[in-house]
């Protein structure tokens, strides 16, 4: 029987390296609009989010949004939204990719209350759904399908 790793890449996926943190989540490095940051890997957000402080750092347009975020103890968070942004992980690339926008000061506050260190946003599961994404928590690596 074939690897998982040699089988996902000859159904065309790419593989892209996690680091587990001290608080239990995976982290992953992605280049939004040409900018290089730090996000957790969330299954559970719905949405891929960057932190309203980030908009210039990663060149963002973003409008007002009916969307209200929740999570890590906050709930009806007030977001807003940028649309046609180039998100790159590894080798695996899309373009005009909506992120939301909110603010993730009580995120990485509790990140940097267990040593971890704060994140630009959080990749969630609408960009892992488009990258038809398979985890492999044993060798802490994510496989997104190539375009």
């Amino acid at each position: 029987m074939k690897s998982l790793k040699k089988l996902l890449k000859k159904k065309g996926y790419v593989k892209i390296p996690l680091v587990l943190t001290e608080t239990n989540h995976f982290e992953i490095s992605a280049k939004i609009n040409g900018n290089l940051g730090r996000f957790i890997l969330d299954t559970g957000a719905s949405n891929t989010c960057i932190g309203i402080d980030k908009i210039e750092f990663f060149k963002l347009i973003s409008e007002e949004s009916e969307i209200k975020a929740a999570g890590a103890g906050a709930t009806e968070m007030e977001t807003l939204i940028s649309a046609k942004n180039k998100i790159e992980i590894g080798q695996w690339k899309k373009k005009k990719h909506k992120i939301v926008l909110f603010d993730l000061v009580h995120v990485n506050q509790a990140l940097t209350n267990h040593n971890a260190l704060p994140v630009d946003g959080i990749i969630g599961a609408d960009l892992l759904k488009k990258g038809k994404a398979i985890i492999d928590y044993d060798k802490k690596m994510l496989f997104l399908r190539a375009n």
